[in-house]
């Protein structure tokens, strides 16, 4: 049963996020096979990668900056959680991403960016926040 389109708890069933990117290629790159985002579907200027239960779009028409993008330009970050920070910032690192481990009182991260200056973030998924949550 689908829920009604006049539901405002519809808008979370089917959700993605688009991805605009000066460098198409180096981004399709990095998230398809360093990442390791199965894609969906693929068009000229665009790439639909499942992230989880959604998509990444990876599209033409964005701003590249070296290093990570100051908030001002994205205040975006793409989170990934993950079972093991520390095990997958190892598996990102031996293809050349730098990663950045952090440990909290909230729980463990490791930051690090696209090619374009996007900023990316490993989270440790066995945080009680995730607990009893699909996957």
């Amino acid at each position: 049963m689908t829920r009604e389109t006049t539901d405002p708890a519809a808008l979370t069933e089917h959700f993605g996020i688009i991805l605009g990117t000066e460098r198409y290629a180096d981004c399709l790159e990095f998230y398809r096979d360093v990442i390791g985002m199965p894609v969906w579907f693929e068009k000229e200027g665009l790439c639909c990668l499942r992230f989880g239960t959604g998509y990444l779009m990876i599209e033409t028409g964005g701003l590249a900056r070296d290093g990570r993008k100051p908030n001002s330009e994205n205040p975006t970050m793409l989170r990934f959680n993950v079972p093991d920070v520390a095990a997958v910032a190892e598996t990102l690192r031996a293809r050349g991403v730098p990663v950045e481990v952090r440990t909290y009182d909230w729980g463990v991260i490791g930051t690090f960016t696209d090619p374009d200056g996007n900023a990316c973030e490993l989270k440790d998924a066995g945080d009680p926040f995730f607990q009893g949550m699909a996957r």
